[in-house]
C-alpha cells in the first residue's frame, strides 16, 4: 500500500526556503549589477578641476589650507574627485571669490589672495565644476558677506520689522497711498548684471578646455521660505527671511538658466539640502554661531557631502 511521505511539509519548508534563498541572491545580483551599470556611467576623469567661491571651497570645514581662500580637503570637489577616482584632481576654489575671479586675480584689502581661477584649466581637463556668483551679490571684497552683515546690523535696530529688505529694495513710506512700498531692487539688479559676466567666464573655460565635462553647481538652502523658524535662531528680522530666500532662489534661477544656454549641466543643491537650512533644527548649512566647523551662513560637513552627491547624480 503507497503511504505519503511523512515529512512531505518539511520538504515543502526547504524548497520554499530555498526558493526564497535564490530570490534573494538574483535580486542582490540585479542591485549589483544596477550599481555596477550606474558607476560604469560615469567613467573616473583624467583631470577634474573644482573652481568657485566660499561654497565650493568648504569654507571653515577641516581640514584647511590656502590661507584666506578657506579650501577644505572635505569640500564637495574633494569628495566628488575621489568617490570618481578622478586621475588628477586641482582644486583653486577661494572664500570670498566673484565671477571676474574667474579670469583675474583675487585681492583681498590689496593682498593678492588668488590667481585667476582659469590658469588651473587646461586642454586636458575633462571635468570642471564652477560653483560661483553669490559674492556678486555684495559691493566690497567679502561678497555677500556685506551683505550678511548689512542685514544682522539692520535686525539690532528693527527686529520686528524689514531692515533687510527696506535697503536693497527701497522700502519706503508712500503718502500717496498710505502704505509702505518698494522701489528697485538692488540684489535683483546684481545678479541680472552677473549673468553675462557668468556666461563669459564659462566661455572662456570651454575655449581652454573644449573636451571638459562642465557642471555649474548652485547653491544650498541657506535660509527657509518661512521666516518663523528662524525667531530667536538667527540674528535676521524674520520678516526679512522671505526676501533673502526669494533672491537666493532668483541667484540659482539665473545659473540654471546661465547654465542652460551656455550648454553646461546645472546642479540643484537647493532641493536636496530644503530643511535642513541655518534654522532648522538638522542643519546642514550653519548659521551665525556654527554648531560644526563652518564659516557662518556656509555648509558644514554633511553640507558639502549632500552637494558631492548632488554633483554625482548630475553626472550620471
Amino acid at each position: 500500500m503507497f503511504r505519503p511521505a511523512r515529512n512531505q511539509p518539511h520538504r515543502s519548508r526547504v524548497r520554499r526556503a530555498r526558493n526564497s534563498a535564490l530570490a534573494a541572491v538574483a535580486l542582490g545580483a540585479a542591485l549589483a549589477l544596477t550599481t555596477t551599470t550606474a558607476q560604469a556611467a560615469t567613467p573616473a576623469p583624467k583631470h577634474y578641476v573644482a573652481l568657485g567661491d566660499s561654497y565650493a571651497a568648504g569654507a571653515g570645514v577641516p581640514g584647511q589650507s590656502a590661507g584666506l581662500c578657506l579650501r577644505s580637503d572635505h569640500n564637495y570637489g574633494h569628495l566628488v574627485a575621489a568617490a570618481l577616482h578622478a586621475g588628477a584632481y586641482t582644486d583653486v576654489t577661494c572664500a570670498a571669490a566673484k565671477v571676474k575671479n574667474v579670469t583675474e586675480s583675487q585681492y583681498d584689502l590689496f593682498l593678492k589672495v588668488n590667481d585667476p581661477q582659469l590658469d588651473a584649466v587646461t586642454p586636458d581637463a575633462d571635468l570642471v565644476t564652477l560653483g560661483i556668483g553669490g559674492n556678486d551679490l555684495g559691493t566690497s571684497d567679502i561678497g555677500i558677506g556685506d551683505v550678511i552683515a548689512t542685514c544682522i546690523a539692520g535686525a539690532v535696530v528693527n527686529p520686528l520689522g524689514t531692515p533687510c529688505q527696506d535697503v536693497y529694495n527701497h522700502g519706503h513710506w508712500d503718502w500717496s497711498s498710505w502704505s509702505w512700498q518698494y522701489g528697485e531692487d538692488d540684489l535683483a539688479d546684481r545678479i541680472a548684471a552677473a549673468q553675462p559676466r557668468l556666461a563669459a567666464a564659462i566661455a572662456t573655460i570651454r575655449a581652454k578646455a573644449p573636451k571638459a565635462k562642465l557642471l555649474l553647481v548652485g547653491y544650498p538652502s541657506v535660509l527657509p521660505a518661512d521666516g518663523s523658524s528662524c525667531v530667536l535662531r538667527q540674528p535676521i528680522a524674520p520678516r526679512d527671511i522671505p526676501y533673502l530666500y526669494r533672491t537666493l532662489s532668483s541667484l540659482n534661477a539665473m545659473l540654471k538658466a546661465t547654465a542652460a544656454s551656455s550648454g553646461a549641466v546645472y546642479v540643484d543643491t537647493q532641493t536636496p539640502t530644503a530643511g535642513h537650512d541655518a534654522c532648522s533644527d538638522d542643519r546642514w548649512v550653519e548659521g551665525a554661531l556654527p554648531g560644526s566647523p563652518a564659516v557662518p551662513f556656509h555648509p558644514n560637513a554633511t553640507g558639502e557631502k549632500v552637494m558631492a552627491d548632488a554633483v554625482l547624480a548630475a553626472l550620471r
